[in-house]
């Protein structure tokens, strides 16, 4: 089968060759990001191993943030290779507000080629839930979009049914992180049990990581005895 996605790919690139998304030149690797733009994305280098909170200071083996330490989270890894400025969050803000697709794409692939690296592979991928008014005003979720092209990528299964969000929580760009983490109380609900011992949480930006521990506690209290963050960016 990853013969065949070869093949595809070959002949994709040779009809439709790579674009870079962001200055219009030809990408590379495959890629719709060129070499020079790729170079200057913000990459999240030195972070808490837990949350991949952004640390100030170099760090030469793994840490945890203060956070972490006094409030451990109900997720127990988090990967989010870069941080959520500049370009990123320029690709992330068109997927989710401008519904431009094509950028899921190469954010999946940037995110599966990170976690390929340095993640133990989980059972499945599990992309954070909209609430379907949420849904049906933006007409897709971000998360999903991201998720596909990773889950593709990484030849894991992809699970879109078993949780749902069933409260519409409000937008939390302008919530401080207390009013966040009481924004999501009981937000997410199991309707399915996994039969699976470990799972990646996929989302497009985490923030405070409130909405990913929500959902890890409710993930850890039905019985998953490892769930890690998949995450294209770190604020």
């Amino acid at each position: 089968m990853k013969m065949v996605y070869n093949w595809i790919n070959i002949i994709q690139d040779y009809l439709l060759p790579p674009t870079c998304i962001l200055c219009g030149n030809p990408g590379c690797n495959s890629l719709d990001i060129c070499a020079s733009c790729y170079d200057q994305l913000p990459k999240n280098n030195q972070s808490c191993f837990c949350c991949a909170e952004i640390l100030d200071i170099a760090i030469a083996t793994p840490m945890l943030c203060g956070r972490c330490l006094s409030h451990p989270p109900a997720f127990d890894q988090t990967y989010a290779p870069f941080i959520h400025q500049g370009s990123i969050r320029h690709l992330i803000g068109n997927l989710k507000f401008g519904s431009c697709y094509k950028n899921a794409r190469l954010l999946g692939l940037l995110l599966a080629e990170h976690v390929k690296q340095i993640a133990e592979p989980p059972e499945l991928i599990l992309p954070v839930p909209l609430h379907k008014a949420r849904y049906r005003s933006r007409g897709f979720n971000q998360s999903i979009e991201i998720a596909r092209t990773v889950a593709n990528e990484l030849n894991l299964p992809l699970d879109l049914h078993s949780c749902i969000r069933h409260r519409d929580t409000p937008h939390q760009t302008q919530l401080s992180a207390q009013k966040r983490r009481k924004n999501l109380n009981h937000a997410f609900s199991m309707i399915k049990p996994l039969q699976v011992h470990h799972v990646a949480i996929l989302d497009d930006v985490m923030t405070t990581g409130s909405t990913v521990h929500e959902l890890a506690a409710l993930l850890k209290k039905n019985g998953i005895a490892q769930v890690d963050v998949w995450v294209c960016a770190r604020a």
